[in-house]
């Protein structure tokens, strides 16, 4: 039997990879999971106990008592988790306690991961990694719309600054930095809709996978 197909799709924020990712299990039948839900979820029971989320202790003991049902509550999105879940996903003991329940989740049945250090840390093994980018005004756009949509009032200057911001922590943190692997597939959405990207993404997958079967 062949291994379980796991795509790894790795990015800064606001590039598309969550919509591109889902769709992309949905059509290829396997198993989604939105990586940076973990963090923003350890983030938000920081916050709400009133912690620091600078605290590696802190940080390192709410993700040990995260629970799958964390990731479905609806305040995990908006500039206060944005930045505290990066500044959780620094924490070493973090991403130690949240590294099992990943790499669990598609061993068997395999499965669409997205984040920013499945390609390189999670599953480095992945056959398939993309890295899926766009300009920092196109992610900041991007974020402030979804914002907008949800009625949460939100300056387009200052959300950009916070997406530039939140892409030097990811890619300065010692841990698991923000880097696409070796082997990663780039895709520059800053041009392409929803529907671009995804047909994109899946002709470079199909190309990946038949390449593979004639290695």
């Amino acid at each position: 039997m062949s291994p379980p197909l796991i795509i790894a799709v790795d990015g800064p924020a606001a590039a598309g990879k969550g919509t591109l990712a889902r769709r992309l299990a949905a059509t290829l039948g396997l198993p989604y999971l939105d990586t940076g839900l973990l963090y923003r979820a350890v983030a938000r029971r920081v916050i709400n106990s009133g912690g620091d989320p600078a605290d590696a202790a802190a940080a390192e003991a709410a993700a040990r008592s995260l629970h799958a049902a964390d990731t479905a509550r609806t305040d995990l999105r908006g500039p206060p988790v944005d930045s505290a879940a990066s500044t959780v996903a620094a924490h070493p003991g973090v991403r130690a306690a949240l590294l099992d329940f990943q790499r669990n989740f598609a061993r068997t049945e395999g499965g669409v991961l997205d984040g920013r250090d499945i390609g390189t840390v999670i599953f480095p093994d992945a056959p398939i990694k993309l890295f899926v980018t766009a300009s920092a005004a196109a992610r900041g756009h991007r974020r402030w719309l979804e914002l907008q949509a949800r009625g949460v009032a939100a300056d387009l200057a200052e959300i950009t600054e916070e997406v530039r911001r939140r892409d030097a922590n990811d890619a300065a943190r010692a841990a698991a930095p923000m880097v696409a692997a070796a082997d990663a597939i780039p895709l520059d959405t800053t041009t392409l809709d929803a529907d671009a990207a995804f047909a994109t993404a899946m002709a470079l997958i199909q190309a990946r996978l038949k390449a593979g079967l004639h290695s």
